[in-house]
């Protein structure tokens, strides 16, 4: 791996448990911004395809453009069918949440939340109206409300080989894996690494892949991770630093957002072997945009 997308290298030790899978499936609840701190993107580009859950319009709207190939659910998934109240954090859209009193918790960094009424369904259901039959990790982040998630997974039917659930209270490092391993374990889960912010379970028939893991979080000396990067075209380190400034700097908010054919023309006199259709250059876009359009706060 040359690039990490996500918070805190959750797809680069994922990478190392798939290491020789060319291909794959994954359910990634609560996957945000479509590229930047987003687990499962770097399988996305890999040609691994899956479900992606994101309930919150401003980044559910950037998946169409970005990750066309992915099935997009916008409902928000939870024990059972049926309908919750979904409290929408302004700005740090990490924090929304189905659970009140942590959404009551952004005020600590200046951000208030409005609350909706939105249908819920459960990951059960959509790996089955999906017509999965085989999923290799299922990744939960759901801001304390990952227990209600994994209840209404059936794992003891429905069997990821790996599972990757966000494991602190929201915004914190305290410990909140108690509310959910009982779950885990009971459905045959082992727990097999621990990142600082994630916990990571093996299905007892694939303990084998635990050996593939280190010890401890890998520094991020080890592999480059997007969010270390300041925007694409004032900082020379980022991967698209030279495009970034040749590109018309009243572009660079919205390049998730706008049509291919727009993007195409657009970047065509600075990237003339890019292919505007190509995997590469969803990335390129997501990328250079994520610091505009709410993929990276800063």
């Amino acid at each position: 791996m040359q690039l990490s997308y996500a918070q805190n290298l959750e797809d680069y030790h994922l990478d190392l448990l798939f290491a020789d899978q060319p291909t794959g499936t994954y359910i990634d609840v609560g996957g945000g911004h479509p590229v930047a701190d987003n687990v499962s993107f770097h399988f996305y580009l890999k040609g691994w395809r899956g479900i992606v859950v994101e309930p919150q319009a401003p980044m559910a709207r950037l998946y169409p453009p970005l990750r066309p190939n992915d099935r997009l659910v916008t409902d928000l998934v939870g024990r059972a069918p049926g309908e919750i109240d979904f409290h929408i954090v302004d700005r740090l859209h990490g924090l929304s949440t189905t659970r009140a009193h942590h959404a009551e918790g952004a005020a600590r960094w200046g951000a208030a939340f409005k609350t909706e009424r939105r249908r819920m369904t459960t990951v059960a259901d959509l790996a089955a109206q999906a017509g999965l039959t085989t999923v290799d990790f299922l990744k939960i982040d759901v801001e304390g409300a990952e227990a209600d998630v994994i209840a209404g997974a059936d794992l003891t039917r429905f069997r990821p080989k790996v599972l990757v659930v966000e494991a602190t209270v929201p915004g914190t490092d305290i410990p909140a894996w108690d509310e959910f391993e009982p779950l885990v374990t009971a459905a045959g889960y082992r727990f097999v690494f621990f990142d600082g912010l994630n916990r990571f379970y093996l299905a007892e028939e694939q303990m084998a892949l635990a050996e593939r893991l280190p010890r401890q979080p890998t520094a991020d000396e080890v592999v480059a991770r997007l969010g270390r990067f300041g925007r694409a075209g004032e900082d020379p380190r980022h991967p698209d630093h030279v495009l970034a400034q040749r590109l018309p700097p009243e572009s660079l908010p919205t390049l998730s957002a706008i049509a291919t054919e727009a993007w195409a023309a657009l970047v065509a006199p600075f990237a003339p072997t890019l292919d505007p259709q190509s995997l590469e250059s969803a990335a390129i876009r997501g990328r250079i945009s994520a610091h505009y359009d709410g993929g990276l706060i800063v």
